[in-house]
């Protein structure tokens, strides 16, 4: 599987960027009472390098959704297999995800979260797809802008598989 993948981002552009968007989060949340909240399995290796990025206090959560039925592409249905287990509401929270696509997961996860009462909710993804769009959703800080690919590695996955990458790669299937 690896043979097929072609690198996108390394390792060096990645952890740069991290840290790029740990500064400007710790600036933005300077203050106020923050949850951030990674959406698995995608996130882990991300939401990891970006939380010891960031130089503040602040809770920490998961959600675990799923949208994509071990194929290449989303099924446009979005499950919730596990929810927060933190109260977001009068706080401030960041969903932090891997990769945001059509746009459907982000969707229905702000949607629901802003149910909760917040009194901001932000998103932070680290691959940003505009081109697959189906649903347009405020994304406050994208690591990096890709084009349509499909793409392993540093949590991204192909049916399970490639999360382990320390880089972002293109999957030639």
């Amino acid at each position: 599987m690896r043979k097929r993948v072609t690198p996108l981002l390394s390792e060096a552009q990645i952890q740069t960027r991290v840290q790029e968007l740990g500064v400007q989060l710790t600036k933005d949340y300077a203050g106020k009472d923050l949850v951030v909240v990674g959406l698995l399995n995608g996130v882990f290796p991300f939401m990891a390098d970006l939380v010891r990025a960031i130089d503040l206090d602040f809770d920490v959560s998961f959600m675990q959704v799923a949208s994509y039925g071990g194929g290449l592409e989303s099924t446009g249905e979005v499950h919730i297999l596990k929810d927060t287990d933190r109260s977001i509401r009068g706080r401030h929270a960041l969903v932090v995800e891997d990769i945001v696509d059509t746009g459907l997961t982000l969707f229905k996860v702000s949607n629901l979260l802003k149910d909760r009462e917040p009194l901001s909710l932000r998103i932070c993804t680290l691959l940003d797809k505009p081109s697959r769009r189906k649903v347009q959703v405020p994304v406050d800080y994208i690591g990096f802008t890709i084009e349509d690919h499909f793409v392993v590695g540093y949590g991204l996955d192909l049916d399970g598989k490639l999360r382990n990458l320390p880089y972002v790669g293109v999957y030639h299937p």
